[in-house]
């Protein structure tokens, strides 16, 4: 007997003759749609083990694959789950078992039809059922499609994963040089796992890039210029409709004023003279209208429209500003003069080229472009546009002043390809993982940040010339602070994840989530995904979800994880024929993951 355990080998066999082919199982008492009473000899096996364990009814012609479900008195509880032929396994039955059938437990041959061991293999653990055989999944199954695992704190999630990783990087001579793996760390657990990748093999490279500044390691820096109109909505939390007009104009504006030819620089004067205009010969008093001017010129200008600009009249000239004193009348004293300046900038009959191509700016360019937008098109003075023109200047300026600025960089321009190459240089070595360590941002920067990535990858992964050419991974950690609802669906008519999830697999792109909160996960993207991790869930509403969520969670599966140890997960979905419970294998080196250790933090000896 294969796969039992050392106790089970001084059984006398003898009782084969009365409980047939395997001594634990007797007579078939029943059989159901879906399941079949068996006689047990509950003399000769501790029954607790016998639960999850897979059994084969043998005919003449065919081999039932079941499981093992309940045990009650003398009797357990198989459900059927397939057809075992000499080299597959084919899922449901169309024909169920005699009663003569002949039982036993599954045989390695069988195993391995479940779980396959070839050279385009891994290994993703044992299997503590069948004293710890080896479990392998085809790296196909695994990489080709979008992966979840799920698990409380502490049930191994991390550990797993790492330990996956680790085993598509072994040494010697065949080596995956082309894999492109992205994880998105939260908390720098992962650095660890992997800082001595290279150990393996010369080829091999592990990079981390980093927003921390107390981490030794590249600072992240995304180019404003490949910054598309999503990503800026998104930077500045956008809600409305109207904000998207006002940042698509702002967009085609900054590319074009980074062209700084006369041709920008007149296109300036020209939308800001209009704006100025607009408010000259409204019906508000001399003393708003001058306030407002003197606003938009604080904020916008150039070097013919501004405050300090020397404005000719006739025989003298005045400062821009000087132009506005009111008279005792209530007027402008030289309205005439400033009229016709300003207006000499208008040019209505020019055909503007907005074309912008290759051109590099940065977020306070961005920010220039957007006061102009607001200014021009005058959203500051309609009362329904206001508060959101306001609240995007304003988040607009935070963003172009404050912390977050460093990561937006003005170094010139670049492609989405080249930058992506650029990602993965790691000194003169290309790097297979690039780790960006995240624990220092809030959720929603974070969350947008990751995005950005996402729809760049997107990008370059449809813009191949071979498609799947180029295959990455988004790898996801603490999932649930990125593939959110949001507002993007609203806003865009699309999710960027949902749009990975649907069509990213056809393109190369993979997802893998990571959480310990599915119920905080969009359920869009949940569906689209092929295998499932499942370590132990003890929370009812995340049972209840992904119960409900995943395709084929079945009440068996979830039962299964009640019960399971830490390190050990339910595997199912392209990478196993049934699902089979996995103990993982402990990461060497380990993430930092693991809970602190109180006793050394506390306890200190004292001097005798």
């Amino acid at each position: 007997m294969l796969f039992t355990d050392k106790k089970y080998d001084k059984i006398n066999y003898e009782n084969k003759k009365e409980y047939g082919d395997d001594f634990m199982f007797g007579k078939i008492l029943t059989i159901n749609k879906n399941s079949a009473i068996v006689e047990i000899n509950k003399d000769k096996v501790e029954v607790g083990d016998l639960i999850n364990l897979h059994v084969v009814f043998e005919d003449t012609n065919k081999k039932i694959l079941g499981e093992v479900d309940s045990i009650e008195s003398n009797t357990v509880r198989i459900n059927f789950l397939g057809e075992l032929t000499e080299n597959n396994f084919i899922g449901g039955l169309i024909k169920k078992p005699s009663m003569s059938a002949s039982l036993r437990i599954i045989n390695e041959s069988e195993l391995a039809i479940l779980t396959g061991n070839s050279n385009r293999s891994i290994k993703l653990g044992v299997s503590p059922l069948y004293n710890d055989f080896p479990l392998y999944v085809d790296i196909d199954e695994l990489f080709s499609n979008h992966t979840a695992i799920f698990g409380n704190t502490g049930s191994g999630k991390t550990y797993g994963i790492c330990r996956i990783i680790q085993n598509v990087f072994p040494k010697g001579n065949v080596i995956p040089y082309k894999a492109n793996l992205f994880i998105f760390d939260s908390y720098g657990e992962y650095i660890n796992a992997f800082k001595d990748l290279p150990e393996n093999n010369p080829y091999y490279s592990f990079k981390v890039i980093t927003t921390s500044e107390k981490k030794n390691y590249e600072k992240l820096n995304i180019p404003v210029c490949l910054l598309e109109l999503e990503d800026v909505l998104n930077l500045l939390d956008a809600t409305e409709f109207s904000q998207i007009a006002m940042i698509e104009t702002a967009l085609i504006y900054a590319k074009m004023f980074a062209r700084e030819d006369d041709e920008a620089h007149d296109f300036k004067n020209h939308i800001l003279s209009k704006a100025i205009l607009s408010i000259m010969y409204t019906n508000q008093t001399a003393a708003r209208i001058r306030d407002q001017i003197f606003e938009i010129l604080n904020e916008t200008n150039t070097s013919e429209l501004s405050l300090k600009t020397e404005v000719p009249g006739i025989g003298f000239t005045r400062e821009f500003r000087n132009c506005f004193d009111i008279d005792s009348e209530g007027r402008f004293a030289e309205r005439k003069i400033i009229s016709d300046y300003i207006a000499s900038f208008v040019d209505e009959n020019r055909k503007w080229n907005y074309d912008a191509q290759n051109v590099s700016y940065s977020l306070k360019d961005l920010e220039v472009a957007l006061n102009f937008t607001l200014y021009s098109e005058r959203y500051l003075l309609n009362e329904d546009m206001y508060d959101s023109a306001m609240s995007l200047k304003v988040r607009l300026h935070d963003l172009a002043t404050r912390t977050n600025a460093k990561f937006f960089t003005n170094e010139g321009y670049i492609t989405v390809d080249e930058y992506i190459k650029k990602l993965q240089i790691n000194g003169n070595k290309k790097a297979q993982i690039v780790n960006f360590n995240l624990e220092d941002l809030d959720d929603r920067f974070a969350r947008t940040i990751t995005k950005i990535f996402a729809r760049m990858f997107m990008k370059y992964t449809k813009g191949l010339d071979s498609r799947a050419s180029f295959p990455m991974h988004m790898i996801l950690e603490e999932a649930h602070r990125y593939v959110l609802e949001g507002d993007d669906k609203k806003l865009f008519g699309y999710n960027i994840f949902e749009r990975i999830a649907k069509e990213g697999r056809k393109y190369g792109l993979l997802l893998d989530l990571i959480t310990q909160r599915p119920t905080d996960l969009n359920e869009n993207v949940i569906s689209q995904c092929a295998n499932f991790l499942i370590f132990k869930i003890n929370h009812p509403a995340d049972l209840e979800y992904i119960s409900k969520t995943i395709p084929n969670m079945s009440e068996d599966i979830t039962d299964k994880q009640k019960t399971l140890q830490s390190g050990t997960c339910v595997a199912f979905g392209r990478i196993f024929k049934i699902p089979m419970i996995v103990k993982m294998e402990k990461a060497s080196p380990p993430p930092t993951s693991s809970n602190c250790e109180i006793f050394n933090s506390w306890m200190v000896q004292l001097k005798q």
